[in-house]
C-alpha cells in the first residue's frame, strides 16, 4: 500500500470541490466496480429496458440494441471515469481546461438540471415501492425517499461507496430472485422467439436508450473516482466502471424488457408494483420493495451528492477561489435541491414513462457535445495532463471563456436537432427514421471532429510560428 494512502478516511466528508492531496487518497479500484454496479441494479434502469418493448421492439432484438447501447455509452462514461485519479477533482471542475472558468457554468448549470430530473423519476418509483410497503401514499413514500437521500448524500463520498458496496449485493439477491421466479412461471425462451422480428427503428430506439442512460453518468462519474491514488491504473479504472456499469445496467434492463412483454399495458402506471408482483407476495414482496427502494438511494444520493457539487462550483466561478464547504451549507444546498426534486416528482408521477423517456433523450443532446469535448482534449489534445491547481483557481489561467469549446458546444446542439425526437420537440431526420432519436451519436461524432480539428489547429500554431 503506498505511503500516501491514507488509512481511515473520515465517514463524513472534509472536501468538496477541491483538488484531494495525495496524502488523502484511498480506496481500491474494485469499489468503482460495486458502487456502478449498485448504481445501476435498480428500478429505474428496469423501466428504460421496458421501454424498448413498450416503445414498439421485441424481446431478442430489444436485448441486443440494450446491450450494444451499453457498450457504446459504457465506453464513453469510463473513459470520463478514468480522469478521476489522475486529475483529483469534480468532472464538471475538469471541464474548466475545455470551457474556462466561466464558461464552463453553462455545462455546470445544465448538470443541475439533469440531477434534479434524474432524481424526481426516482422518487417516482421510490413512492411506489415505499407507499406499498408501508400501506402510505405515493406521496408520504417519496417525502420519507427524499430524507433518506439527503442524510447520505449530506455524510459524502466514503458514505457513498460503503452505501455502493451494500446496496451492489442486495440488489444482486433481490434481481437474481425475481429472474428466477420469471423463469419459474414463464418460458423465457418462447417469450424471446415469439414473434421475433428486426425492426430497425425499434432496434435503434433501444441502443439509444442504453446508450444515453450510460452517458448520462459522464458528468459525475469521476466524482466517485477522484480519491484514488494518483498512481492508479487508468486501464483498471475504466475497466472497473465501465463493467459494474453495463452489467449492471444490463441485467435490469433485459429484466425490464421480459417484465414489460409479459406485462403489456398492465405494467403501464403501476411499474413498481407489477414488477415485484410478478415474483412475490406477502413478506417476501415487502423485502422486495425495500429493496427497489433501497436501490435507487445509491443512485438518488450520486444524483443529489453531484448537485451540490455542480452548485458549488458555479458558486466559486462567481466568487472567486474555491474552498472548503463546510456541513451546513452541504447540508442546505442538497436540501434544497432535493426538495425541488420532490415536487417535480409529486407534479409527474401520473404520466411517468413517456415524459421519462422524452427527458433521457433530449437531455442528452446537451450533454454529448460536453462529453465529447472533454474526452478529445483529455486524451488527444492534451495527453492526460491537466493543472489540477489552476483548474480550481478562478482567478488562474482557466479564467474567464474558452471560446472554442463553448463555439463546438454549441455546433454540437445544433448538429442534433434534425434527429431528435421527443415530446418537445420532432426533428426532420427524426421524422425521416420513423421516430428513432439518434441525436447522441450525431452530437457526440459531430463534437468531437470539430473540436479535434479546431484545437489541434490551435496547438499547432504556436510551434509552428516557433519554427518560423
Amino acid at each position: 500500500m503506498p505511503a500516501s494512502r491514507q488509512k481511515n478516511p473520515a465517514l463524513i466528508e472534509r472536501r468538496s470541490i477541491d483538488f484531494i492531496p495525495e496524502d488523502e487518497r484511498h480506496g481500491r479500484v474494485f469499489s468503482q466496480f460495486t458502487l456502478w454496479l449498485a448504481a445501476n441494479l435498480q428500478i429505474t434502469a428496469v423501466i428504460t429496458g421496458a421501454l424498448a418493448v413498450v416503445l414498439g421492439g421485441d424481446v431478442f432484438w430489444s436485448i441486443i440494441g440494450l446491450l450494444l447501447g451499453q457498450i457504446l455509452g459504457g465506453t464513453v462514461m469510463a473513459l470520463h471515469g478514468a480522469q478521476g485519479p489522475r486529475l483529483g477533482l469534480p468532472q464538471m471542475i475538469a471541464s474548466r481546461a475545455q470551457f474556462g472558468v466561466k464558461g464552463a457554468m453553462l455545462p455546470l448549470a445544465l448538470a443541475c438540471v439533469m440531477y434534479l430530473g434524474f432524481n424526481a423519476t426516482g422518487m417516482v418509483l421510490s413512492g411506489q415501492a415505499l407507499g406499498q410497503l408501508l400501506g402510505a401514499s405515493d406521496r408520504a413514500g417519496i417525502a420519507l425517499f427524499a430524507l433518506t437521500v439527503m442524510v447520505a448524500a449530506t455524510l459524502g463520498y466514503q458514505a457513498i461507496h460503503k452505501l455502493g458496496r451494500f446496496a451492489s449485493m442486495l440488489g444482486l439477491l433481490a434481481f437474481l430472485y425475481l429472474f428466477v421466479r420469471l423463469v419459474e412461471g414463464t418460458d423465457l425462451a418462447a417469450l424471446a422467439l415469439a414473434k421475433k422480428h428486426f425492426d430497425p427503428a425499434a432496434f435503434l430506439t433501444a441502443v439509444s436508450l442504453s446508450a444515453s442512460w450510460q452517458i448520462a453518468f459522464a458528468p459525475y462519474v469521476s466524482d466517485y473516482s477522484r480519491y484514488l491514488p494518483g498512481a492508479t491504473s487508468p486501464v483498471r479504472t475504466a475497466l472497473a466502471i465501465g463493467l459494474g456499469s453495463g452489467l449492471g445496467a444490463q441485467i435490469a434492463m433485459s429484466l425490464g424488457v421480459l417484465v414489460a412483454a409479459i406485462g403489456g399495458a398492465a405494467f403501464r402506471g403501476h411499474e413498481v408494483a407489477y414488477f415485484v408482483g410478478l415474483g412475490a407476495s406477502g413478506a417476501i414482496a415487502a423485502a422486495l420493495f425495500f429493496c427497489v427502494a433501497f436501490g435507487k438511494v445509491t443512485i438518488s444520493t450520486l444524483n443529489a451528492y453531484g448537485s451540490f457539487m455542480c452548485f458549488s462550483a458555479i458558486a466559486s466561478s462567481l466568487g472567486g477561489r474555491s474552498a472548503n464547504i463546510g456541513p451546513l451549507r452541504r447540508w442546505a444546498t442538497v436540501a434544497a435541491m432535493l426538495l425541488v426534486s420532490v415536487c417535480i416528482a409529486i407534479v409527474a408521477q401520473h404520466s411517468f414513462l413517456p415524459l421519462f423517456k422524452s427527458f433521457l433523450l433530449f437531455l442528452l443532446a446537451f450533454f454529448t457535445p460536453w462529453s465529447a469535448i472533454n474526452l478529445v482534449d483529455f486524451y488527444l489534445i492534451s495527453g492526460g495532463k491537466a493543472d489540477p491547481a489552476a483548474l480550481g483557481d478562478s482567478q488562474g489561467r482557466y479564467a474567464g471563456y474558452a471560446w472554442t469549446g463553448l463555439a463546438v458546444y454549441l455546433a454540437g446542439i445544433l448538429s442534433q436537432l434534425p434527429f431528435i425526437d421527443c415530446v418537445f420537440f420532432t426533428g426532420s431526420m427524426a421524422k425521416a427514421l420513423g421516430g428513432v432519436d439518434i441525436s447522441w451519436l450525431v452530437g457526440w461524432l459531430a463534437s468531437a471532429a470539430l473540436y479535434w480539428l479546431l484545437a489541434r489547429q490551435r496547438t499547432l500554431e504556436p510551434a509552428a510560428s516557433k519554427s518560423s
